[in-house]
């Protein structure tokens, strides 16, 4: 088979590690990639949602399977591109159509969605410049700290929890009126603040039937400790201890049949990845929201734990046969690093060389924000490698991918020393 993924991060070089495993790939192509993909199949210079020219590259390079990676393309349509249009509509993409990835480009639809269908979420209300007066009332009448989410997409930046009351209230009026987070600011949703710990559990599904992917918690904070800015990521690791095989249970129950049972009520055709973000409070699972794909850096420690073939997977979903495929994952756990570039998640700079990358032996280095120049890998992003690696314990896996982080090399290299510190020895 001929397979092209859309993306150019460490989810991409990811999914195309995996993917090259696979007895049944012919050729793998990656729009736009990076220098992490260009080892796994060819990298071609298209934006991922530049639809014309990859119709012409699926057409030129005989494509028969379309893998979406980031959700920008599919909140504009790339799913749909493609059925309404007579030389690709046979041609499987896995990813939702425009409807089905609504669940991550509004937050509105997505709480609207859940409470339909009974999934459990925290409660909350929506404003926009036609109500805001009402916005303040409804931060009154919650505890602090408060949660206000613009409703579109805002390159995850888009979510603030505030302590103060007045400057929820300010903050309020700067999203809806000042368009703090550009028109994705809009419609804001305010909703209560769920106490536990947090993780991420993820689904593969082709319509009808569904498999589970393994858990993940990741690491938003630049800093160790949690503390300072949030970032795409800094770190992950699959499984997580406090989601044991009983609490897994009540979030397929609770939470996997009926949101796609409400995706089938809906009308909605979803064939791809569900991004379940999910509040474990006091052993019971609360969604904080979905995304309508893989999660980066979880990918990086998600996808390599399966066993299976993942093209198989794929082919499964394409077909709607995702019930007769196998599926298995390693116990092992595996940890992600991930290295940023000086100054991220604010100003930083490119094209620093790297160096190191050939002495790892004991980790994955999954490239994310790197580029070819001069025939030297080089920065090309704030979000630069994540070194996974495997483990019979969080230490172990961990311990090789600090090692790994050290041998790599560039200047202004940056990675959190603590991910994973908080789930060893974990006793809830």
């Amino acid at each position: 088979m001929n397979v092209l993924i859309l993306g150019s991060g460490g989810r991409e070089h990811t999914f195309a590690w995996k993917l090259a495993q696979s007895k049944q790939l012919e050729n793998l192509y990656i729009a736009p990639g990076n220098a992490g993909t260009a080892q796994c199949g060819t990298n071609v210079a298209i934006s991922a949602t530049d639809f014309d020219a990859i119709k012409n590259l699926v057409w030129e390079k005989s494509i028969d399977l379309v893998l979406v990676g980031p959700e920008d393309p599919l909140v504009k349509g790339v799913h749909d591109y493609f059925l309404q249009d007579e030389v690709l509509r046979e041609i499987p993409v896995i990813g939702p159509k425009k409807d089905g990835a609504q669940l991550e480009g509004s937050k509105d639809f997505s709480k609207q969605f859940m409470f339909r269908h009974g999934v459990p979420t925290a409660k909350y209300k929506s404003f926009t410049k036609d109500n805001i007066h009402e916005g303040a009332a409804f931060i009154d009448s919650l505890e602090a700290p408060y949660v206000l989410k613009a409703d579109g997409l805002a390159a995850g930046k888009g979510v603030l929890i505030i302590n103060d009351k007045d400057e929820a209230k300010h903050e309020l009026q700067n999203m809806i009126l000042n368009a703090k987070f550009g028109e994705a600011g809009n419609t804001v949703v305010i909703e209560e603040f769920l106490k536990g710990i947090e993780l991420s559990v993820f689904v593969l599904t082709d319509g009808n039937s569904y498999k589970i992917l393994p858990s993940a918690k990741d690491y938003k904070r630049i800093g160790v400790g949690d503390t300072g800015l949030n970032t795409g990521g800094m770190g992950a690791v699959s499984p997580v201890p406090f989601a044991d095989e009983a609490f897994i249970k009540k979030v397929e129950e609770k939470i996997v049949k009926p949101t796609i049972n409400g995706l089938l009520k809906d009308g909605i055709d979803y064939r791809g990845f569900i991004f379940i973000g999910l509040m474990n409070c006091d052993g019971e699972p609360s969604v904080i929201e979905y995304n309508c794909r893989m999660g980066d850096p979880e990918t990086e420690v998600v996808i390599p734990r399966i066993e299976s073939d993942f093209l198989d997977l794929l082919q499964g979903v394409a077909t709607q046969t995702l019930h007769k495929k196998q599926f298995s994952v390693t116990p092992d756990i595996a940890t992600t690093v991930v290295l940023v570039s000086g100054g991220y998640p604010e100003d930083y700079e490119k094209n620093k060389v790297v160096t190191g990358l050939d002495a790892v032996k004991d980790s994955h280095i999954f490239h994310s924000g790197t580029a070819f120049k001069n025939e030297e890998v080089v920065t090309n992003g704030g979000r630069v490698f994540a070194v996974t690696s495997f483990g019979k314990t969080i230490e172990e896996a961990v311990a090789k991918s600090f090692a790994a982080a050290e041998t790599v090399s560039y200047d202004g290299k940056y990675y959190r020393s603590d991910i994973g510190k908080d789930l060893m020895n974990w006793k809830g």
